[in-house]
C-alpha cells in the first residue's frame, strides 16, 4: 500500500512543507482519535478534484466505523467535505447518518497550514457504544474539541514535535488536564496511579502540578528547578509542547505536556503520563551489561597485546631464523585479533566499522615487510560495518593474506604495491588482494598447500566466515586473491525480488 507521502505527491498538487504538516498530524492524531472516541480520516483533494483518502486512524478508546480500511478510497463529492474545504471552518451534522447498520456522528475538520486549508480531517464517532458521559468522557471530548479547533487554525499539530511512536505517552496510560494556571481540573485513574507511585499521598484535584512534581524531585541542597515542572511551566508560559520525566522513591513517571490554546486562547494543558519504571530499569541493566561487555573487550586486547610483547620478546631471544620467523608470525596474529578487542571495547554493541581495523591490519602487514625496499599496501572501497562474529576471522584471514604477498611476492627485495579492493552489497562482501609480485610457484594449488598461513586461512574461511577463496595468476604478473563473504545468517536466505 501506499504511504502517505507517495500518495499526496504522486495525487496532488501539495507542496514538500504541506506533506510534511500532514506527516506531523499523522504522527500525533491517535492522541485527537482516542480522546474522540472516533475514527480520524485524512482526505485530500487530487489533480482530478476528487477527494482522495491518505491516511486512516482508529480509536483505541472506543469502536471503528470502518472495518475496512479506507486509505485510497476516492469521491467524485462529499458536501460535508466540500463545505470544511470552502468554508474553512468545523462543519457538523446537526444528526447523525446510517452507514449500513452503524449510526455514525461525522465532522469535517479543516487542515490549514499557514492560511491555506491544504486537507480535510474527518472525525466519525460510531454511536452503537454511545452512553451517558462519565467525567473522563467528558474530559476527553472537551480536549479533542480544542485540538480539532487548533488543527482547523494550523496551531496543531506543533512545529518541531516529533513524538516517539514507541515510547510515548497514550492517552490510556493517563491523562490530566491542567487550566492555564497549572492546577489539575481532571486526573484519569491510570494517572492517579502513576503518581501514587512517585510518593503522591492526597488527591491530584485542585493541585498545583508544577508544585507537587517539585516538592517530590526536591532534594537536600538542590537549586535547580526539576525537569517535570519546568516542563509543564514551559508549556503553559510558552505554548510549547515538552516531554520530561520525574522520578521519585524509585519510580519513573514520563510526562508529556501539550499546551491548548483553541482560538488563541490559553485554556491550560493536556498532560499524558505513562509509568516507565520498569522499562528504565530494563535500559539500565542493558547499559549495565554493555558496559561490562566493553570492559571485557578492553581486558582481553591489554592480555593479548601482553601475550604479544612476551611474543617478541621471546623471538628476539631465537638464535634460530626459523623459530625467530614463527615466533613473529604469532605476534602478528595475535597482534590482529587484539585490533577487534580494541575497537569492540570502544563500540556501543557487537558492532564494528571495520575500515578502522584493515587500515591498522594493513599497515602492520607493511611494517614488518623485509624485503629491501618498501611494499605499499593501499585499500580502496569500505568494509562497511560487521558484527564482531565476522570481524575476527575476517582481520586474520585480511592479515595472513596480504602477509603472504608481502613476504612471497618480491623476493628479489624490490619496490611493490599490494592493493585491497573492497565491494560490498546487501548480502555479500567481496574483498580482492593484488600483488605486482613475481606470482605464483608452479603447480600451486590452494588446498594441498602445506604453510601454516594458508591453512588457517582455508579454516577460518570455511568455518568461520562460510565463504569461498580462490588464488590464482594476475592477467599480467602477480597474484589475486579473492575472498567472498556471505553477510546473511546461513539459516536466512535472500528475499525472493519475485
Amino acid at each position: 500500500m501506499s504511504t502517505l507521502a507517495e500518495l499526496v505527491r504522486a495525487r496532488t498538487d501539495l507542496t514538500r512543507l504541506d506533506v510534511e504538516h500532514l506527516q506531523r498530524l499523522v504522527a500525533e492524531w491517535q492522541l485527537v482519535a482516542d480522546l474522540s472516541f472516533a475514527d480520524l480520516v485524512l482526505w485530500v483533494r487530487s489533480h482530478e478534484g476528487r477527494w482522495l483518502a491518505v491516511s486512516h486512524m482508529r480509536p483505541t478508546t472506543g469502536p471503528t466505523t470502518y472495518p475496512d480500511d479506507v486509505v485510497g478510497e476516492e469521491h467524485a463529492e462529499s458536501p460535508r467535505l466540500d463545505r470544511a474545504w470552502r468554508l474553512g471552518a468545523i462543519v457538523r451534522d446537526g444528526d447523525p447518518e446510517l452507514r449500513g447498520k452503524i449510526s455514525v456522528r461525522a465532522e469535517a475538520v479543516p487542515v490549514r497550514r499557514n492560511d491555506r486549508v491544504i486537507a480535510v480531517l474527518s472525525r466519525d464517532t460510531n454511536l452503537a457504544a454511545a452512553r451517558v458521559p462519565s467525567q473522563l468522557e467528558l474530559a476527553y471530548l472537551t480536549s479533542a474539541g480544542e485540538l480539532v479547533q487548533m488543527v482547523s487554525e494550523g496551531t496543531f499539530p506543533f512545529p518541531g514535535s516529533d513524538p516517539d511512536p514507541e515510547h510515548a505517552p497514550r492517552v490510556g496510560d493517563g491523562l490530566l488536564r491542567l487550566d492555564r494556571t497549572g492546577h489539575v481540573v481532571y486526573a484519569s485513574p491510570n494517572a492517579l496511579s502513576a503518581y501514587r507511585r512517585l510518593g503522591v499521598s492526597g488527591d491530584l484535584l485542585g493541585a498545583h502540578l508544577g508544585h507537587t512534581i517539585a516538592r517530590l524531585s526536591a532534594g537536600p541542597g538542590r537549586l535547580d528547578e526539576p525537569r517535570g515542572s519546568a516542563a509543564l511551566a514551559a508549556a503553559l508560559r510558552f505554548r510549547e509542547p515538552r516531554e520530561s520525566e520525574v522520578e521519585a522513591r524509585g519510580a519513573v513517571v514520563l510526562l508529556r505536556a501539550l499546551p491548548l490554546v483553541p482560538g488563541g486562547e490559553p485554556r491550560g494543558a493536556l498532560v499524558l503520563v505513562r509509568d516507565v519504571t520498569e522499562v528504565r530499569r530494563r535500559d539500565r541493566q542493558i547499559m549495565g551489561k554493555d558496559a561490562t561487555i566493553r570492559e571485557i573487550h578492553h581486558r582481553v586486547k591489554n592480555n593479548l597485546q601482553t601475550v604479544a610483547a612476551l611474543l617478541r620478546m621471546q623471538a628476539r631471544r631465537m638464535t634460530d631464523p626459523a623459530a625467530e620467523a614463527a615466533l613473529q608470525e604469532s605476534v602478528r596474529r595475535v597482534a590482529a585479533i587484539a585490533v577487534v578487542h580494541e575497537t569492540l571495547s570502544l563500540a556501543l554493541d557487537e558492532n564494528v566499522q571495520f575500515d578502522g581495523i584493515a587500515d591498522k591490519v594493513l599497515a602492520m602487514c607493511a611494517e614488518v615487510a623485509n624485503t629491501g625496499l618498501p611494499v605499499h599496501v593501499l585499500r580502496s572501497g569500505s568494509f562497511g560495518t560487521l558484527s564482531a562474529e565476522v570481524a575476527t576471522p575476517l582481520s586474520m584471514v585480511l592479515t595472513e593474506l596480504v602477509q603472504n604477498a608481502v613476504e612471497h611476492a618480491y623476493p628479489d627485495g624490490r619496490e611493490g604495491y599490494i592493493d585491497v579492493g573492497v565491494d560490498r552489497s546487501d548480502d555479500e562482501l567481496v574483498v580482492e588482494v593484488t600483488d605486482d609480485g613475481a606470482g605464483l610457484p608452479p603447480g600451486f594449488d590452494l588446498q594441498s598447500s602445506t604453510r601454516l598461513g594458508l591453512q588457517i586461512v582455508r579454516t577460518l574461511v570455511d568455518g568461520e566466515l562460510g565463504g569461498t577463496l580462490t588464488i590464482a595468476p594476475r592477467s599480467t604478473t602477480g597474484t589475486r586473491a579473492l575472498l567472498r563473504v556471505p553477510l546473511l545468517p546461513a539459516h536466512e536466505e535472500p528475499a525472493d525480488p519475485g
